[in-house]
């Protein structure tokens, strides 16, 4: 059974880092794209970044470029976001989502409706 579960969620002060894992069960992270999406109070979901099932391949939204990094461990099963000069305005709640595209891929999705598989959300917040 596929199973998505983030944490590293807390509270951080502007200009602060932060990382975040998504531990991933019941699947090989070598056939699956994974994204992280972002969610304020108010707002739609937003894709955040995603990494390719070739892990070769990353993509970032504008507003997180250059500040945000994804990656993954094969081994461990788990994708990290790496979270550097947060601004208040990156407060949400963080979700890892998991979309099937075979072997070797190097497709980066970032729509919400092309993930069927979601994680609970860990949650971020940035302020003094």
């Amino acid at each position: 059974q596929l199973q998505l579960v983030e944490s590293g969620g807390d509270l951080v002060q502007p200009g602060g880092t932060l990382r975040l894992s998504c531990q991933v069960s019941g699947i090989n992270l070598d056939y699956y794209a994974i994204a992280w999406f972002r969610q304020a109070p108010g707002k739609e979901r937003e894709g955040v970044s995603s990494i390719s099932s070739s892990g070769g391949r990353t993509r970032y939204a504008d507003s997180v470029k250059g500040r945000f990094i994804v990656s993954r461990d094969t081994g461990k099963k788990t994708v990290y976001l790496q979270m550097s000069s947060l601004k208040p305005e990156d407060t949400a709640e963080y979700f890892c989502a998991a979309a099937w595209s075979g072997s070797g891929s190097g497709w980066t999705p970032m729509l919400h409706t092309e993930f069927y598989n979601w994680g609970q959300g860990t949650h971020v917040t940035v302020s003094t």
